[in-house]
């Protein structure tokens, strides 16, 4: 494990492994978006921007989503669970981002559906060097195992001195093919986007029963709902994008007789 990288000589404030490969998902994100971007038409400069906007959404969504759940649960006063270093959520970061990003092509005048289908294939990458981040802090283990590969934590967030189910691992192992089948599909599908959400929550759904989240309903943890939800609303739009006419058969765009 290695929690932290180095410390800022004179102001003694740390460097986290995490805080690292998240910036650096985010570069990944960026560099396939401009390459999407590009594929599409649309200005590569324009990728900056957008990451921009959903760089500061996914983070403001992240932290509240963290601060609002662990209030409602009693852990702590609101703004001390939102200002802490601590408390990086992916859904929320999703929430956030994605709203930031649409605000930011309606800012920019740019079309936020080929947009969607740009970033699909960058959010798989980032979320996996993300989650890389979280195995070396320890962080967002699973529960208990006895399997060869079982790690154990002992500076983890909490730690842990018996093995336990790396996670965070697994969830590397279905994001990077996740990503090499939205790269294929990248001309073909009519609503990546929802591709990426449904397959998300699909795994995260799977991966979750490995982790130690407590249940909230039916047997299923707060992240296997929301898998469940991403499941579905990726397969709803996946459906509706499917069945629109293509721009090029409405008739309009007919040919005169």
């Amino acid at each position: 494990m290695y929690p932290e990288l180095f410390t800022i000589p004179y102001v003694d404030y740390p460097i986290s492994t995490f805080g690292v490969m998240m910036a650096a998902g985010f570069l990944a994100a960026f560099w396939i978006g401009a390459r999407r971007f590009r594929e599409e038409g649309l200005d590569p400069e324009a990728a900056s921007t957008i990451l921009m906007y959903t760089m500061v959404g996914g983070v403001l969504g992240s932290k509240l989503y963290f601060a609002v759940d662990n209030w409602i649960q009693g852990n702590g006063p609101f703004a001390l669970l939102f200002f802490a270093r601590a408390g990086i959520t992916w859904y929320g970061g999703l929430i956030g981002g994605l709203l930031a990003g649409v605000i930011g092509c309606r800012i920019h005048k740019l079309p936020t559906l080929t947009v969607a289908n740009c970033v699909a294939v960058a959010l798989p990458v980032g979320q996996a060097l993300g989650r890389v981040g979280c195995f070396l802090v320890g962080d967002d283990y699973g529960v208990v195992t006895d399997l060869p590969w079982g790690v154990t934590f002992p500076r983890g967030a909490p730690p842990t001195i018996e093995p336990v189910h790396p996670t965070q691992i697994y969830e590397i192992l279905w994001l990077l093919p996740v990503a090499g089948f939205l790269w294929r599909r990248r001309h073909r599908s009519p609503f990546l986007f929802g591709e990426y959400l449904a397959l998300n929550g699909a795994g995260r759904i799977v991966i979750e029963s490995w982790r130690v989240n407590p249940e909230v309903a039916l047997g299923l943890t707060e992240p296997q709902w929301i898998g469940f939800v991403l499941v579905v609303l990726g397969i709803t739009g996946w459906v509706y994008h499917a069945r629109r006419p293509s721009p090029a058969a409405t008739p309009s765009d007919a040919e005169p007789e």
